[in-house]
Order: C-alpha cells, then structure tokens, then sequence
C-alpha cells in the first residue's frame, strides 16, 4: 500500500524576526539561523515548494517606535528594512546547506536584491528555488501578517504555516496560563470572533476569501516543519469547516 500524499505540496512559511533571535535578546542568534535553514533545506529535498516572508521585530519594531512619538511611516519604513536584512541572513544560511534561494524586495534595493515580479517569483518555484519575500508590501501601516497572506494568495500557495515559539494555538497564553489547552483545529469565523489573535484580521479574511488554509505550528523544535507536512507533527490548522470535513 503506497503511503498518503502529503495535502500540501506549495506553502508559504511565515517566520517572525522574533525566531532568529533564538535566547538572546536582540538580533540574530546564528544557531537557530542554522537550524530554521536545515529545516528548510529538508522540506526542499523532500519535493515541497516553498516561499517565505521574514519579519524584522528582532532587529527593528516600527510599531514600539511609532508609540514613542516617531512618526508611523517613517518607523514602518525602518521595519521593512530589517525584514530584507533578516531575509539576507535566511538567504546566506540556506545557501551555505545547497539550497537555491532568491530575496525578492518590495521596496526596488538592485544591489541587494530582486524587485518584487509574482511571475519571477513564480518561476523561481518552478525551478525548486526557495524564494524570500522581504520589505512587507513596500508601504507602512501593515504588519508582516499582511503581505504573507497576499503573497501566498499570489504564489497559488496550498498552505501558509505560521512559525513560532509554541505548537498552534491555544485557548490563553501556555507560558503564562498553564491551564490553557490548545486547538486542533479552528475556523477563520471562530479566530476572529473569539480574537485569538494568531493574525491580524485583514490576513485571516484574506486566506478565508481564498480557502487557503493556515497552519500554527513550532518552528523551535528541529524537524518540526517536515512534521508536520507529513501529517505528523503537533499543530493548529485553520480553515473552513467544509474543507476540514473533506481532509478528515
């Protein structure tokens, strides 16, 4: 009997800049640089595409800096381009373990980086290259939740998986409540009417509109993303209750 066909063979992988800083408390830690890579780099031996839009929190926040008294755009300008030095870093890491990578930037930055052409982008899938989308959606006022929800939308991405520092979502913080449980599997209508918060409103609506699922799992536990691809790791999916009936 032959095995089951992974559901998802295209994904988005969201990645917060919080990660890459591992323990420490600003910046990036290389270890779990490395780690997040070789992760990767095993999802891509395996046959899956695989894109990625990296936040820039552990380099620069716009938002705290906003709600200092600088001025919002310019603090969101800031954050988007830490989210290129982050994706820089990613690209360096996976390329040092063989994977063929490319940094495509919202904002025009050539010396660095591509501009951000969703038929390149595309093409790059095509060909098994691993491609970073950096810099949001090249304007302020949006987190990084936004753009990967757009651009998994545009990539025609079967799933987008949220990485974090906990496995999916729970009913109350797990580090702070240790009576919370957590979910299985949740609706988008359910995320935002009890705002559980796992990201920002306009993305849920925007992979609720195009039923394309979203998958909370950790990306702190080494071979966890392979995991839970397969089947087998421990996660939270969210989606709409005829797809869910249809995968169960």
């Amino acid at each position: 009997m032959s095995d089951p066909q992974p559901r998802y063979r295209r994904i988005l992988l969201k990645v917060s800049g919080e990660v890459l800083m591992g323990d420490a408390a600003f910046g990036i830690d290389q270890d779990t640089l490395s780690a997040v890579a070789e992760d990767i780099a095993e999802v891509v031996r395996q046959g899956f595409e695989l894109c990625l839009v990296v936040g820039g929190g552990n380099i620069f926040r716009g938002v705290s800096l906003a709600g200092k008294g600088m001025e919002r755009a310019s603090a969101d300008y800031m954050g988007m381009l830490a989210t290129v030095m982050n994706a820089l870093a990613l690209q360096g890491a996976l390329e040092k373990v063989g994977v063929h990578t490319r940094v495509q930037s919202a904002i025009p930055m050539d010396a660095v980086c591509e501009p951000y052409i969703r038929r390149r982008a595309l093409r790059h899938l095509e060909k098994g290259r691993v491609v970073i989308f950096a810099a949001g959606l090249g304007a302020p006022f949006f987190t990084t939740d936004t753009p990967a929800a757009l651009r998994a939308a545009e990539m025609g991405c079967d799933a987008l998986f949220k990485g974090t520092s906990v496995d999916g979502v729970y009913t109350a913080d797990p580090k702070k409540d240790a009576t919370a449980t957590r979910y299985d599997c949740l609706t988008y209508q359910e995320v935002l009417a009890q705002d559980l918060r796992v990201m920002d409103a306009s993305a849920i609506a925007l992979m609720r509109d195009n039923e394309i699922p979203i998958v909370v799992f950790s990306i702190r536990g080494r071979g966890n993303l392979l995991s839970v691809l397969t089947g087998d790791g421990v996660h939270t999916t969210i989606e709409n209750p005829k797809r869910a009936a249809l995968a169960g």
